[in-house]
């Protein structure tokens, strides 16, 4: 699972570097963090409303569209996605009550 996950981050990479009629990631890319934020928000609630409708199908498309999206986040900040494995992986075993208390909140 994680191979697919490292070669979109590698892509996403790559883009950075593209000029921004290239490709659409670099376009996302030179209109800024904002709009990628955006972005995220638009998907983020197209996968509410596909989990309210009920549909496997939708549910998940629309969940890959938001994780895209998430990944370009990643790579823009310097991120990817074996960052957000290992947070996941230093909370598995804990309760999310432990763990949310872990940080204060």
């Amino acid at each position: 699972m994680s191979d697919v996950l490292e070669q979109l981050a590698q892509v996403l990479e790559e883009r950075k570097q593209a000029e921004p009629d290239s490709s659409y990631v670099a376009k996302l890319y030179a209109k800024g963090l904002d709009s990628i934020l955006k972005k995220i928000g638009e998907e983020a609630t197209e996968t509410v409303m596909a989990a309210k409708d009920g549909v496997p199908e939708k549910i998940i498309y629309e969940t890959a569209d938001l994780w895209f999206h998430t990944m370009v986040l990643l790579a823009h900040q310097g991120l990817g996605p074996n960052d957000v494995l290992q947070e996941l992986e230093r909370r598995f075993g804990l309760s999310g009550l432990e763990e949310k208390a872990s940080r204060g909140k």
